[in-house]
């Protein structure tokens, strides 16, 4: 099973609950548990988790490289591109790396073939585990924008073993844009971590429709930093048929723990039956859904 712990807005506690289920699964089911941090411009799960890295590896993306010697600027690549990553002016071919999102259009269709493309580091994978968990993220390389073919290459290469059963939960990065629909994609189940706030509320809205209604996942609520805020969640929830799996209380021990780099789930372990809730609901929307 794959369940996408995501949120619409960032610092809801997506982490918090994405790590503590983990911890759960793993310790009180003895299920087999692989994590893998998808939020890869700001991951933080290795933080709690602490995981011992076995192994590392580099995403490349290719890009366009031009031979000023066989380019008659012609015009024709700026012309193909999608995504404006090339630009033809009077003296030579100008590319915008960082634009390029590796379609191959401008090598193919150059009349000259003035064009190759060559490897550029998008950023790097690490996979280990964290004790009994699967631990798996991926980061950024600075200045680099496009996260989606990073993420796209640390779910490829973070599956379980062939034949083995495992419950795999991606961290999926905060909002409503291409690196979550990335994280989404193929899932079982979207638990989404929401406040009981105004900015909870409407970015929960856009969560559900991106997860349920235009992914048609089976999608769940998790209200962290309950007992705050207003009742606008529970009712937008009620009246949208979303469940509300779990409210974790606005508790100073767990922002304690959090603080200090610790699992909430270790340090408050009267928490964790909350917990296996969550994951039996996951599991059970799961099978209805088969």
């Amino acid at each position: 099973m794959v369940i996408a712990v995501a949120s619409g807005k960032g610092g809801t506690g997506k982490t918090l609950v994405a790590t503590g289920l983990a911890d759960v699964l793993s310790e009180d089911v003895g299920a087999p548990v692989l994590l893998v941090d998808c939020d890869v411009e700001e991951p933080n799960a290795h933080l709690f988790l602490r995981p011992e890295i076995e192994r590392t590896e580099d995403v490349h993306h290719l890009v366009p490289q031009v031979d000023a010697d066989l380019c008659t600027l012609c015009g024709r690549c700026a012309q193909v591109c999608a995504f404006n990553a090339i630009a033809v002016v009077p003296t030579k071919v100008l590319v915008f790396a960082e634009m390029c999102h590796a379609c191959g259009s401008c090598a193919r269709q150059c009349p000259e073939g003035a064009i190759t493309e060559v490897p550029l580091t998008l950023g790097r994978l690490e996979f280990g585990h964290a004790g009994s968990i699967g631990f798996a993220h991926g980061l950024l390389e600075v200045g680099q924008a496009l996260a989606t073919p990073v993420i796209r290459e640390l779910k490829r290469k973070a599956q379980p073993e062939p034949g083995s059963v495992v419950t795999t939960i991606y961290d999926a990065p905060p909002g409503n844009a291409c690196s979550v629909v990335e994280t989404l994609q193929d899932c079982d189940y979207a638990l989404l971590v929401t406040e009981p706030t105004p900015f909870g509320l409407h970015d929960l809205r856009l969560a559900v429709e991106l997860a349920r209604d235009a992914l048609g996942l089976p999608v769940g609520v998790v209200i962290n930093r309950d007992g705050l805020g207003d009742a606008g969640v529970e009712d937008y929830c009620a009246e949208a048929s979303v469940p509300v799996l779990a409210r974790i209380p606005f508790d100073r021990r767990i922002a304690h723990a959090y603080s200090e780099g610790q699992l909430w789930t270790q340090a408050l372990p009267e928490y964790r039956p909350l917990l296996r809730s969550v994951a039996d609901a996951a599991l059970r929307a799961r099978e209805v859904r088969q």
